[in-house]
């Protein structure tokens, strides 16, 4: 078996990924820290490095689920094309398939998180 070579153009996507990770990460600490400081601030007065204005959490959900899902389509239409004998490159459709694994890897993580998080939030006693 031939081990696999990482190729630098695939590792674009995913330090893309990991940027935008980032950011939210970023982004949650300062609320946090905002939180603990003072009165809860609303998404709309948190200026962070993906804040978006007027936008909730279920909009910032639903944006990532969207984007998970436009990765999967590219995906498949790769795929598609790779299968029919058009002309696409067979390291393209592989990295397309790739980005959509781990993007779909990383959504059911953030799901498993948030639905823990809320598993624990319902255990607490009032």
């Amino acid at each position: 078996m031939v081990p696999v070579q990482m190729n630098p153009m695939a590792t674009q996507g995913l330090t893309e990924m990991y940027r935008q990770q980032r950011a939210m990460v970023d982004q949650a600490r300062e609320i946090q820290q905002a939180s603990k400081a003072g009165p809860v601030e609303t998404a709309q007065s948190v200026s962070g490095a993906g804040a978006v204005k007027g936008s909730g959490f279920g909009d910032l959900f639903n944006q990532f689920v969207g984007e998970v899902n436009e990765k999967q389509l590219a995906s498949t239409q790769a795929a598609n094309d790779l299968l029919s004998g058009k002309d696409v490159p067979l390291h393209q459709a592989m990295i397309a398939m790739q980005e959509a694994g781990v993007a779909f890897q990383l959504m059911v993580e953030v799901r498993n998180k948030l639905l823990e998080g809320y598993q624990e939030l319902m255990r607490m006693q009032i």
